[in-house]
């Protein structure tokens, strides 16, 4: 499993093409969190790649116009194991009673 982490401009349809890289290959998308940093954009993709994916993948995601970089990690979690897990109800530390009540 590798993590990738690519930064680029909140442009129309960037993110499309960063992720139709990913599709176009037939490989699964494990875990995709994008979210703002500063003035641009970055997008976290845990993937199960081959070391000729790896390099498929950086050449087509560099030729992306707005795509400022790019880099990479071994994942730490286990296969199967998602990297970003949704917290349960209440888990903010309010209680689950002032949840349901802010709910109604």
């Amino acid at each position: 499993m590798q993590v990738f982490h690519i930064r680029y401009r909140n442009t129309q349809g960037v993110l499309m093409r960063i992720l139709n890289a990913v599709s176009r290959r037939g490989l699964d998308l494990t875990s995709v969190n994008a979210q703002p940093v500063t003035e641009h954009h970055e997008v976290t993709l845990l993937l199960d790649v081959t070391e000729k994916q790896v390099g498929q993948l950086y050449r087509e995601w560099h030729s992306i116009v707005d795509v400022l970089g790019v880099r990479s990690s071994v994942g730490l979690h286990g296969a199967g194991e998602a990297e970003w897990v949704p917290l349960p109800p209440g888990a903010a530390g309010l209680p689950p009673q002032s949840s349901r009540a802010a709910l109604a």
